[in-house]
């Protein structure tokens, strides 16, 4: 068990015309069309892995999103990752960027206990979620069918390494210990990493556009969500929002 840290979960963005351009990302996203994604593309389009931004000025900002997220890969990951962030209403501002806000939203919570909770349990960030909403049930099998033996209140969730063949394979149930000391499993996409990637958007006169990526890294090599991706096999894994591709699962 663990010493819960509560959250405050991101509000949605009350704009009904951002609503309108996610459905039209998810479209385009659901089809691939990648010239109806080029009109939505901001032109000074910017791909910050880290603290530097790698989107090369010489080239289109469709080209510069397609390497960011992917979309040329014959596996159709980066299409994924893209219905997910369209799926995705919770945004916040970048404090770095005027007008820029980026989705998902991280929750509100005290950073002092979580770093005390982080010093007790001797684990980092890349162990530690949010849920998406409260009273997600925790199951005590990788199945929707399976006994439920908790649920998740609106706190920090403690994530585990997976390494079950069927995970393997399919990923769409994330590992759990919930503050009660319970292990069990949640559906992948009910819980989002801490400082995890984020798409950006800003809103152009009456219209919204891509403004940039925060997070992956080079065409080579994706971000590690959760810190469980093996770089080496990324092509396998992606940088969907919500997987947690249990490749290489962490040793602590």
């Amino acid at each position: 068990p663990y010493k819960p840290v509560p959250i405050t979960l991101p509000p949605g963005l009350n704009d009904p015309s951002f609503e309108s351009f996610r459905k039209q990302l998810a479209e385009i996203a659901k089809n691939k069309d990648r010239a109806a994604l080029a009109r939505l593309v901001a032109p000074n389009f910017f791909w910050v892995p880290e603290d530097k931004d790698l989107a090369d000025k010489q080239k289109s900002a469709i080209d510069n999103l397609s390497k960011a997220l992917g979309l040329d890969g014959t596996d159709g990951f980066g299409w994924e990752a893209l219905a997910a962030y369209a799926n995705e209403g919770t945004v916040m501002a970048d404090p770095q960027r005027k007008g820029v806000f980026c989705a998902p939203a991280e929750p509100n919570f005290d950073d002092r206990a979580a770093d005390e909770l982080a010093n007790a349990t001797h684990t980092d960030a890349a162990d530690w979620a949010f849920p998406t909403r409260d009273g997600i049930e925790v199951r005590a099998a990788a199945k929707q069918d399976a006994a439920v033996v908790d649920k998740l209140g609106l706190y920090l969730v403690r994530v585990l390494p997976d390494d079950s063949p069927a995970n393997a394979v399919l990923a769409t149930f994330a590992k759990v210990l919930t503050a009660a000391g319970k292990v069990g499993y949640v559906p992948i996409d009910t819980i989002l990493p801490i400082g995890g990637e984020q798409l950006c958007y800003l809103k152009d006169g009456s219209a919204w556009k891509i403004a940039g990526f925060l997070g992956g890294d080079s065409a080579d090599r994706r971000a590690e969500e959760f810190g469980v991706v093996d770089a080496d096999r990324s092509d396998q894994c992606g940088d969907r929002l919500h997987d947690i591709c249990r490749v290489q699962p962490p040793t602590h």
